[in-house]
């Protein structure tokens, strides 16, 4: 096995020196910062190099937000570089572990997601003699603190990474703020100690976002959010008064409520935007009367009116409404993903890159668009629950039809 440390980063070669030279001083390494600054593939890799080098027929864990998330972000790119430094890697996918061996030592790696508050029950049990806990931001308290626990071979260690959240967070709080008095070595990366990034891409982080945004993903800041949550929605750039003759296709977005408004867009494509062009809006506080799923459903049919829509992407909540939409039989209609900040930040995205733009007759989406805040009472990243029905059922048309591209650069220190 021949690792070039030299190719590496200051910051880089310490996640792989410190269980090498430091050991006695530290139970564990947090390593935190900037997206693409580099920590994630070399925290992998020192991972089963140290526990190699320590152990024999042993336990290990590797956890992430969910298991599917943790295969394409980590281990698409750490098997392939074990390998080449001589490792063999047996994979049981179905079974969600893999048999990592180096000359005649041999030790099992699990694959854990730690979704939700109920994933803390898979990991019980386990005795594992280290732990590696993937973006442990996003992650339940429960699900970490079970799979600290489950950590209680001699000689064990913690290995943390994530990229900042608001400063309230319980990691920052609890394990990064006491670091010390729990003997963690805490590591902060920014995107210039990742030396695999050119400065074109550095500086294309840097125009992506804002905001706390910014602060989180560019500087590496853990910080709150605050004010409008769409600061960089500018009615020059992002709305128009006249659309395109032609479109491509059509869609439309749905966020379903009786008590609470009802908000649909109507949505044409266009080359590589996407053009609101008309919207139903319906304030049953407001008309002084709630409609039934029947009558939401004509008002879909009369926004849709002689266009040919290729999907519907509706409120995930919306049982009732949906079946009406499928009962009907006119059009394909699919459930939208609730996933409110990561859906956020994407519809940032395509408001900075003006893939989507409004029409200026969709009077309350810019309403709601004005209005829109960051609920600063909030103990977490949270919006405030008024002036967000556009908001929403534009959160799931962006989610569903502006697919995330993966970057073609591989962040590494190393060539592959």
């Amino acid at each position: 096995m021949r690792l070039n440390l030299k190719e590496f980063s200051k910051k880089q070669r310490r996640i792989f020196n410190w269980w090498r030279f430091e050991a006695d001083h530290y139970d564990g390494i947090i390593c935190d910062g900037a997206i693409r600054s580099g920590k994630t593939s070399c925290m992998a890799l020192s991972f089963v190099i140290w526990a190699t080098l320590h152990f024999q027929h042993r336990s290990f864990a590797f956890c992430g937000k969910t298991i599917s998330s943790l295969k394409r972000n980590m281990l698409g790119e750490l098997i392939p570089r074990l390998e080449s430094l001589g490792f063999v890697v047996k994979n049981y996918a179905a079974k969600n572990y893999l048999d990592i061996t180096l000359a005649s030592r041999t030790n099992r790696f699990y694959i854990f997601g730690g979704k939700d508050e109920g994933s803390s029950s898979l990991i019980q049990g386990i005795t594992l003699a280290g732990v590696l806990l993937d973006e442990v931001a996003l992650m339940p308290r429960s699900f970490a603190l079970q799979a600290v626990a489950r950590c209680s071979v001699k000689g064990s260690k913690l290995w943390f990474n994530c990229n900042p959240d608001n400063s309230h967070h319980w990691f920052k709080k609890e394990w990064i703020d006491k670091c010390k008095e729990k003997r963690l070595l805490y590591v902060h990366f920014s995107l210039y100690d990742n030396p695999s990034l050119s400065k074109a891409v550095i500086e294309r982080y840097k125009r992506l976002y804002s905001g706390a945004f910014y602060k989180r993903f560019v500087l590496g800041k853990w910080s709150n959010t605050a004010g409008a949550v769409y600061p960089m929605f500018s009615r020059k750039k992002n709305t128009f008064s006249r659309p395109p003759q032609r479109f491509d296709c059509y869609a439309v977005s749905c966020d379903y409520g009786t008590v609470n408004p009802a908000s649909f867009g109507l949505w044409g494509k266009s080359g590589d935007t996407w053009y609101r062009l008309d919207e139903y809006y319906y304030n049953s506080k407001e008309e002084g009367a709630q409609r039934t799923d029947e009558e939401h459903y004509q008002a879909l049919e009369k926004l849709c009116f002689g266009k040919e829509i290729e999907m519907i992407v509706c409120d995930p909540s919306a049982a009732s409404f949906i079946e009406c939409v499928k009962r009907h039989g006119k059009f394909k209609i699919t459930q939208g993903k609730n996933d409110v900040i990561s859906g956020i930040r994407r519809v940032s995205d395509a408001l900075r890159s003006q893939k989507i733009k409004i029409s200026v007759n969709c009077k309350d989406t810019l309403r709601e668009f004005s209005l829109y805040r960051w609920d600063e009472r909030a103990g977490s990243d949270s919006p405030v629950k008024e002036n967000d029905h556009a908001m929403d059922d534009i959160r799931y048309f962006v989610t569903h039809f502006l697919k995330e591209k993966t970057d073609s650069f591989y962040v590494s220190a190393v060539d592959r």
